[in-house]
């Protein structure tokens, strides 16, 4: 069996510019994350990786740490 998917939450929770300043999901991405299936879930973390590019060109998309 697959092993579930982690989420992205680092603990440091505040809302800046409709993002999480610590895992750059959306409000309703962090909301709906505990009740979504693993693909739903692999779909959040591809926009968070393609947020921390735009928000950092030489960031690495599948670090999960904060600035």
């Amino acid at each position: 069996m697959p092993e579930a998917v982690a989420s992205p939450c680092v603990n440091i929770c505040r809302m800046e510019d409709g993002l999480c300043a610590g895992c750059l999901r959306t409000i309703d991405e962090i909301a709906r994350w505990a009740s979504s299936g693993d693909e739903d879930k692999r779909l959040i973390l591809a926009a968070v990786a393609q947020r921390r590019i735009r928000r950092d060109p030489d960031a690495d998309p599948a670090c999960n740490c904060s600035d």
